[in-house]
């Protein structure tokens, strides 16, 4: 079985409009054209600092510049999955998440990328999308600040 290790950086993106909270997340296209939302962000290229990658990957992802104000925590998840030719691959991910403040820019869709729409949603809301466990992961950490930095595990 092929290993494969991934580490990525993602920042939870918080706003307050008319007395309410909402999240900047992205959909994310997965390799089987299923499509669910995450937190904006992506994986490290080599030597990347993890800033410069949750900065960059928002920007790519979302059309805003974001500020990151705070390490919230690592998500860690484990899982198989099959690969062509009837293999299966033990994949780790490792995701740093940060909070981010946009400073500048316009809510704009990544072209040709691994996500096709960037949109804004009420907090309340997100229970009800259909969206990978990083999106509850990035929220409890948020919400909870834990000293740790570990959120319960959100394996979806």
């Amino acid at each position: 079985m092929k290993k494969e290790l991934r580490v990525a950086a993602y920042a939870v993106c918080v706003r307050e409009i008319d007395d309410a909270s909402e999240i900047l997340l992205a959909r994310w296209i997965n390799p089987d054209g299923g499509k669910r939302w995450t937190l904006p962000g992506g994986g490290m290229d080599h030597g990347e600092d993890p800033l410069a990658t949750a900065v960059r990957e928002v920007d790519e992802e979302t059309g805003y510049v974001v500020e990151l104000v705070s390490l919230l925590g690592i998500h860690s998840i484990n899982r198989q999955y099959p690969r062509p030719h009837g293999e299966f691959a033990d994949f780790h991910g490792i995701q740093i998440v940060y909070e981010g403040r946009i400073t500048t820019g316009e809510l704009r869709n990544e072209a040709n990328g691994s996500t096709d729409l960037a949109a804004w949603h009420p907090l309340d809301d997100v229970a009800h999308l259909d969206r990978v466990g990083l999106v509850d992961a990035g929220i409890e950490l948020w919400r909870t600040r834990p000293p740790l930095g570990r959120a319960t595990d959100y394996l979806r």
